[in-house]
């Protein structure tokens, strides 16, 4: 009886701990019982509150368990409780500081699930913790006929550590149609990120519409069709070839998205970006450049030199001219209309990346800097950015845009998203500036994210564990100055919105633990486990999701005229099998346990990773040419 009884014990310990490991981001608080809440047909879920945002969340929910076979009745503004199990959705009668606008608690008994919060987006967070206490089976697309859902039971109290939790999608370089940005809004959402950054312009694309500017689409939304990677292999627009690759946002359309976002506690953060990145601008407009030479909507191929160290060419001139009224004019009329698009607070003026030879190579420009006590091209574009944000402001919008907006003198209350490095987000934040942490080696999406043997090659690597690593406050800063942080996912490599889930997930869902989770709450241990839970999540959803994590890291050296391998992986409880004499599969070759000698010869070095006897992560094969040259010798 004592030996029953203790292994029971250690089954309840076991499920709380799955049910625990399965909420991504780590709540606050979470404490557990051995209450199970049964939901099917017969539970009602009575609303105690009246606001429309909250009655539309809750309607959501309803509309999500109905499309699973479940249905719950609403009962509205009813003080009391109508059967035997509930869902009670309420609003705090005293205002719970410590929650603030977007916490919540939730508590779930065998009679009672209860979402409570001080304000509307609260209850919707509340919400996505429930459903993540569902089965994995929830998320199916093909069993929709549920019955009933059993959910442990537990009390969670939760609170986000920042306000601003982002993701940006670039839609310039490769356009993603409206129903696909919905889903990607809504999986962003479920996961607490709150703030779409939308990238809407750039070389390769104009994709909003503009009324009093409609070259801008009509022109610059549409480019020469090219395939395969961006760079010197796609070739420029031929004489009188057709721009039949691209599209763009009707304003309607604009809206439709804004709404949806809302509905979701997703705030869009508009950005255009100027003065650089503006080649399918001119590419309408040619006059607003320095040459005002006729240009083309870039079709990813290269117009541009790069040196190293941020040193770089534009072989075609893709910046608006600084000293031309007319510019402020265009942008007069752009932010105007964007500005009456997006309802949130910021709209983003991009800023980064902008070649200003065209500029120092023209007399004109040369002229008007001389006569303005303009000593440099550094202080022109600083010139040009506190013009752009008097723009915005007078649109009742802050600017915010890259850290090169620092560059010659930062606009007055301008806010800075600090990408390359933490270094602008730190001196932004010093002045007193209102800075968003997104550099490029903890959050951008578009780099490889495992071996360059199964993934796309870029200039850069960020795994998952480098990505969770992410502290976004400097040991140096005042933490009111940071809003959050963002990932960002630029598309050149990112043709279709089944490979930007590939990208974005799961390294988003490091970034939300980062940006929700209170710091001492993250272990990389356990959140593993639970993106574990998140593949299978994933899986049932059919949205496509990097395993990447699993696979085997592989370093090679030299150790005198050696090749010598060291393979490694970061997920707990697993071990990586090899050979080295063009055997396969690798899990009946040796098991690793210390660097070894990659041998002379015409051979392969294949790995894979296993767990409990499994195979986990992608079998690696890299013939010894290719790790000869990743030594760097």
């Amino acid at each position: 009886m004592k030996t029953k009884f203790i292994t029971l014990v250690f089954l309840i310990i076991l499920q709380v701990c799955e049910a625990q490991n399965n909420i991504i981001p780590v709540p606050v608080s979470y404490n557990a019982s051995s209450d199970v809440f049964e939901l099917n047909n017969q539970v009602s879920l009575t609303l105690k509150t009246t606001e429309t945002q909250i009655k539309k969340y809750t309607e959501n929910f309803i509309n999500l368990l109905a499309g699973k076979r479940i249905h719950i009745s609403l009962n509205e503004n009813e003080s009391h409780i109508k059967s035997n199990k509930t869902i009670l959705v309420e609003l705090f009668k005293n205002f719970k500081s410590e929650l603030g606008t977007e916490g919540y608690e939730l508590e779930v008994n065998s009679s009672l699930i209860k979402l409570s919060a001080n304000q509307s987006e609260g209850i919707f967070n509340a919400f996505q913790t429930l459903r993540q206490l569902f089965p994995v089976e929830f998320e199916s697309n093909t069993n929709n006929n549920l019955e009933s859902i059993k959910i442990k039971g537990c009390k969670i109290v939760d609170y986000p550590r920042f306000k601003w939790r982002g993701l940006m999608l670039d839609v310039s370089r490769h356009f993603f149609t409206v129903d696909e940005v919905k889903a990607y809004i809504d999986k962003m959402s479920q996961f607490k990120l709150n703030v779409f950054h939308w990238h809407l312009t750039d070389d390769e694309g104009w994709r909003v519409e503009i009324k009093s500017l409609p070259k801008l689409t009509e022109v610059g939304a549409w480019r020469v069709e090219r395939y395969g990677s961006f760079g010197k292999e796609r070739p420029y627009p031929l004489p009188n070839e057709e721009a039949t690759y691209g599209g763009f946002y009707t304003q309607e359309q604009i809206k439709d998205v804004v709404k949806y976002a809302s509905e979701r506690n997703i705030t869009i953060v508009p950005e255009i970006d100027m003065p650089g990145h503006s080649m399918a601008a001119l590419a309408a407009y040619p006059e607003l450049s320095t040459k005002k030479e006729a240009k083309f909507v870039s079709p990813g191929a290269k117009f541009s030199e790069w040196y190293g160290n941020g040193k770089f060419k534009m072989l075609i001139e893709n910046t608006l001219n600084p000293t031309d009224e007319k510019v402020y004019d265009f942008v007069d009329k752009v932010f105007t209309e964007i500005a009456e698009l997006f309802p949130g607070d910021y709209i983003h003026m991009g800023g980064d990346e902008c070649y200003k030879g065209y500029w120092e190579e023209d007399t004109l420009v040369q002229k008007f800097m001389k006569n303005n006590n303009i000593k440099d091209a550094h202080e022109l574009q600083s010139y040009f950015v506190k013009r752009v944000e008097k723009i915005i402001n007078s649109k009742g919008k802050k600017l915010m845009g890259w850290d090169e907006i620092l560059e010659g003198g930062l606009a007055e209350s301008a806010a800075v998203m600090s990408w390359r490095g933490m270094k602008g987000g730190i001196e932004a934040a010093k002045m007193g500036h209102q800075v968003v942490m997104s550099p490029s080696t903890y959050a951008y999406l578009d780099y490889t994210q495992g071996d360059y043997s199964v993934e796309n090659k870029v200039y850069a690597s960020l795994n998952l564990e480098t990505c969770y690593s992410f502290e976004p406050v400097p040991t140096d800063v005042d933490p009111k100055y940071i809003l959050g942080g963002q990932g960002n996912l630029w598309a050149e490599k990112v043709p279709s919105i089944p490979f930007a889930f590939y990208m974005t997930y799961p390294r988003a869902l490091a970034l939300s633990e980062t940006f929700w989770s209170p710091k001492e709450r993250k272990d990389w241990n356990g959140f593993i486990g639970r993106v574990e839970n998140q593949f299978e999540r994933f899986d049932m959803a059919n949205i496509n999701i990097s395993r990447a994590v699993l696979d085997p890291v592989i370093r090679v050296y030299k150790d005198g005229d050696k090749l010598m391998c060291e393979l490694k992986n970061s997920v707990p409880n697993t071990e990586i099998y090899y050979t080295i004499n063009n055997t396969y599969p690798a899990k009946f070759g040796l098991k690793y346990s210390e660097p070894f000698e990659i041998p002379q010869g015409d051979l392969s070095l294949i790995t894979q990773t296993v767990k409990n006897g499994k195979a986990l992560g992608r079998e690696l094969k890299v013939h010894r040419t290719e790790l000869e040259k990743r030594t760097g010798k």
